[in-house]
């Protein structure tokens, strides 16, 4: 086995005892959120230490036997210790590529349901239709994959278009469909206010947080600001005529949350901490884990049209990926939500590039 593989598995291994230690802490013991936290750790890695240690097992009763026959003097025994030398170190290779493909799995995060927000970048009024486009693509291609979207908030703009929209995507592994989407998005096409036909580029920035419980983020009751203002937007029943938006101010991190699409201030307000547990989730993961994709601040990005993950040319009708070099001539069945082809590929690079960190 690699020695990159065993240092990791070495590490995995020591965060595994100390999760055996602190759940018979008994300061961990009364407190149930910790208790949770630390549970959830342990077993998580249990399978992966199980499997450690059988290899290492394994390798350990291959050498003896294989040492044992180099030194017996009676042939036939010697036969059997070489004979369980070679089975023991077959099983070990066995495990070792169980244990390879176990480090390539999906990420714990994969199975969480996501919050995303797309933002109007560069491009004026036509950077917020596009902004829209990409919502309607969204929605299209969460049905597709038998996921719930949920909407959050939005802010339209002059045109029809969105300034910003926050949805949720609920369902199994909703978060591991939807975080290659986090980047900019840039689009190459003939606005319809352009009398001249020509060819305006355009982007949209697209952030993607898996969705924290309230046992992933503990917020203090005195961390968060709460305001409330009447809604701006299209009239109705409701909505303008009550101070029914909420606005979170995170004073820890300086964070603001709005929300103001339900008639009811308190939907509001739960689906506004909701979205601020996903970004201080969102932080913490960068803080932890530097060495991964980078997250929502660098998906965001400044917006620049030089900074595009995909490019969505309509005058060619092809739609590349810049990350992975795939280009897919059908640009009307990708906005109607076809993704697939793009989140498929994606999936299968990272785990060939994490086989080959191995």
């Amino acid at each position: 086995m690699d020695q990159k593989l065993l240092d990791g598995l070495a590490e995995i291994e020591a965060s595994f005892k100390e999760a055996e230690v602190l759940l018979m802490d008994p300061a961990v013991l009364g407190d149930q959120t910790r208790y949770r936290q630390v549970s959830r750790e342990y077993a998580r890695l249990r399978s992966l230490v199980r499997a450690y240690r059988l290899w290492t097992a394994a390798v350990t009763e291959s050498r003896e036997a294989t040492e044992l026959a180099e030194k017996e003097e009676d042939p036939e025994l010697a036969a059997e210790w070489q004979e369980l030398a070679v089975t023991r170190q077959s099983d070990a290779e066995q495990i070792a590529e169980e244990l390879r493909a176990a480090f390539t799995q999906e990420d714990p995060e994969d199975a969480k349901d996501a919050i995303v927000e797309i933002r109007a970048a560069a491009g004026g009024a036509e950077a917020s239709l596009w902004a829209a486009d990409l919502h309607r693509m969204y929605q299209r291609f969460t049905e597709t994959e038998g996921l719930v979207l949920e909407p959050i908030d939005s802010a339209g703009a002059e045109g029809g278009g969105l300034s910003s929209v926050i949805f949720g995507v609920k369902g199994p592994g909703a978060f591991g469909r939807f975080k290659f989407e986090a980047g900019v998005h840039r689009v190459q096409r003939v606005p319809k206010t352009e009398a001249q036909g020509r060819v305006h580029t355009s982007t949209a920035t697209v952030a993607v947080m898996p969705e924290a419980e309230e046992v992933d983020v503990q917020i203090g009751d005195g961390d968060v600001k709460v305001d409330t203002f009447r809604a701006s937007g299209p009239g109705g029943q409701s909505v303008n005529k009550t101070d029914s938006a909420v606005r979170l101010t995170h004073f820890p991190t300086g964070l603001v949350v709005t929300c103001q699409d339900e008639k009811s201030q308190l939907q509001n307000k739960e689906k506004a901490f909701r979205v601020l547990r996903a970004r201080l989730y969102e932080e913490m993961r960068l803080s932890l884990e530097a060495d991964r994709a980078a997250g929502r601040r660098s998906q965001i990005g400044t917006g620049d049209r030089s900074e595009k993950i995909r490019t969505y040319n309509f005058k060619e009708n092809r739609v590349t990926d810049h990350r992975i070099g795939l280009t897919v001539r059908r640009l009307a069945q990708i906005l109607d939500g076809d993704l697939s082809v793009f989140v498929d590929a994606l999936v299968a690079d990272q785990a060939t590039r994490q086989i080959s960190e191995i």
